[in-house]
């Protein structure tokens, strides 16, 4: 009777099955996303127009990107929409998970339906929607006027002041639904003794939901901050659509400054410079919320 492989030699080949079983992907992934990340990088070496022989410029265009006030102004406007984006969503997908989980109601799935609506329009079709509603007869100013505030109706996208809050509040209303779920998925995994020991001692509804449902929701919110923060970062579709970086510089982001510098203005090397700092500064805040959101052991 032969002898059974030892039990090294087993784990070994379940080990090496698993990495066959990854390697296309891995493939799929390192020719589309790691290979043009690096090359991405080497071009942000060169002042190139992208037709003609580039010219070896070093760290030159990083340099830059620190000391040209638009460029600098540009990542102020990212970290702006990054309020917009990703705490404000996530304050309101909290409130809004801790109502629904307290007072169940009929008619929560055509509320939470309504609420993630925007996840499943195109972001084209959304900046369409909303430079309508923003426009000087639309309906946000129309319903301003309606109540006597004529004084506060503006061209919102069009006005220096207003017009980056007018497209971080775009992104609230779109990110919001996509926070709610995902907070709404980790509340139904809260045991409901936890509840029903806070309500027998006594605990109210925020105190309630500060000691029991929030610190369950660790997971989910690292989610949440991860996916809004790149959106923020990386958003070019609602502000291209909606103001295509106007009125001047004020609502200018990486995302359409390197589609400019690339595409309009023949600076490939510097537009992949700005797309190298702003690629390391997405994995930077990335690599920090999860360091923030791992349990303590």
């Amino acid at each position: 009777m032969g002898s059974r492989p030892p039990v090294r030699s087993r784990e070994a080949r379940r080990r090496w099955r698993g990495y066959v079983y990854v390697l296309p992907a891995f493939a799929f992934y390192v020719a589309f996303a790691v290979l043009p990340a690096l090359h991405t990088a080497y071009l942000s070496l060169f002042e190139w127009d992208g037709v003609t022989l580039g010219e070896w410029v070093g760290l030159g265009n990083y340099a830059e990107i620190f000391q040209d006030p638009i460029l600098r102004r540009t990542v102020f406007n990212a970290l702006v929409l990054v309020v917009f984006f990703s705490l404000v969503p996530i304050v309101l997908g909290l409130l809004s998970a801790g109502l629904l989980a307290r007072y169940r109601r009929p008619g929560m799935g055509a509320y939470r339906f309504l609420f993630m609506l925007p996840q499943v329009v195109p972001l084209v079709a959304v900046g369409v929607t909303w430079r309508w509603l923003y426009g000087d007869d639309g309906v946000v100013n129309q319903a301003l006027r309606a109540v006597g505030l004529d004084g506060v109706a503006r061209a919102w996208l069009g006005d220096f002041d207003f017009a980056l809050i007018a497209v971080g509040l775009v992104g609230t209303w779109v990110l919001s639904g996509l926070c709610m779920m995902l907070f709404l998925s980790g509340v139904q995994k809260v045991d409901p003794s936890l509840y029903e020991a806070a309500r027998i001692d006594g605990a109210g509804p925020v105190r309630e939901f500060v000691s029991v449902t929030l610190p369950h929701l660790r997971g989910e919110l690292a989610v949440a901050m991860t996916v809004t923060t790149v959106a923020a970062l990386a958003s070019f579709d609602i502000v291209y659509v909606t103001t295509n970086g106007g009125p001047g510089e004020q609502t200018t982001v990486p995302g359409l400054l390197v589609y400019r510098l690339a595409f309009s203005e023949g600076k490939v090397g510097l537009a992949a410079a700005l797309a190298v700092v702003l690629g390391v500064l997405i994995l930077a805040i990335v690599y920090l919320i999860n360091r923030l959101s791992r349990d303590r052991t």
